[in-house]
């Protein structure tokens, strides 16, 4: 039998986080000495240890790792927790990922000499043809899915490209949303094609829009978003439909964001 101090040395748990231990039932000393208190440990108590220390370090709570410890011997249990905790620290990571990407762009603005200006003019596109997807997708971020189905579902029709190109997505939806985006992505193409599952063949018609071109990550779009919204009303104009992005340089084109071009297009009239 080892005194709690001994058995805190081999186990590499400090004597404080072992009687924590005893109090929440995670490991319990092997005996109390009635009279004095102190606990004693066995040394065949050490592999539980261990394995604590490796639940926590994989960001089990306390609470859990009771739990888990209760049925360590049945796999299929241990196999539910583990796919769980890889579930959260996944998501974890992709929101990780996201705000050091905002961090990142927000310092790289920061060293930027000159103002961030963005120059907003009136434009029409003409009336187009162009290959359509129409589909909720569950957050922005996703909206490559679209273009994946599109390319997918055209792959074998040799689909010749308009020229210009235009690559887009237009936001259908009348407000933010954090969740199901309805979105329709259109590429121009000159010919005839039959639809498919999901791609529908349709003729766009004319549209005036307020435009801004910009190059840099997409983080920045929000800025340039306000920043159109703020010229339109300031000169005498008000929406007149679903705005929409050009994607002139993507990620298809490059995997460096610092060198995405995209349009930022908002539908306008006179007031």
């Amino acid at each position: 039998m080892l005194k709690i101090g001994e058995f805190s040395k081999l186990a590499r748990v400090s004597v404080r986080m072992l009687r924590h231990y005893d109090e929440i039932g995670l490991l319990k000393p092997a005996e109390i000495d009635r009279f004095t208190d102190y606990r004693y440990y066995r040394e065949d108590q050490l592999p539980t240890v261990c394995r604590i220390t490796a639940l926590k370090d994989m960001g089990f709570p306390l609470a859990d790792i009771v739990k888990i410890l209760a049925v360590y011997g049945d796999r299929g249990q241990l196999e539910r927790f583990f796919a769980a905790r890889q579930r959260e620290l996944e998501a974890l990571s992709y929101d990780t990922a996201r705000k050091l990407t905002l961090l990142d762009a927000a310092r790289k603005r920061l060293r930027k000499e000159e103002d961030m200006n963005y120059s907003v003019t009136i434009k029409t596109i003409p009336e187009r043809y162009a290959a359509t997807v129409h589909m909720t997708i569950p957050r922005y971020e996703e909206e490559g899915t679209v273009w994946g189905i599109l390319a997918e579902e055209t792959c074998r029709m040799n689909l010749a490209e308009a020229d210009p190109c235009l690559c887009a997505v237009t936001f259908l939806d009348g407000e933010y949303k954090e969740e199901n985006v309805e979105v329709m992505a259109w590429k121009t193409v000159r010919g005839s094609y039959p639809d498919t599952e999901h791609v529908r063949f349709r003729t766009l018609p004319e549209v005036t829009v307020a435009s801004c071109t910009y190059k840099g990550s997409y983080t920045l779009i929000t800025e340039v978003y306000a920043a159109v919204v703020a010229w339109i009303e300031a000169n005498g104009y008000e929406c007149a439909g679903p705005m929409f992005n050009v994607y002139h340089v993507s990620p298809h084109e490059t995997r460096d964001p610092d060198e995405f071009v995209t349009e930022v297009c908002y539908p306008v009239r006179r007031k």
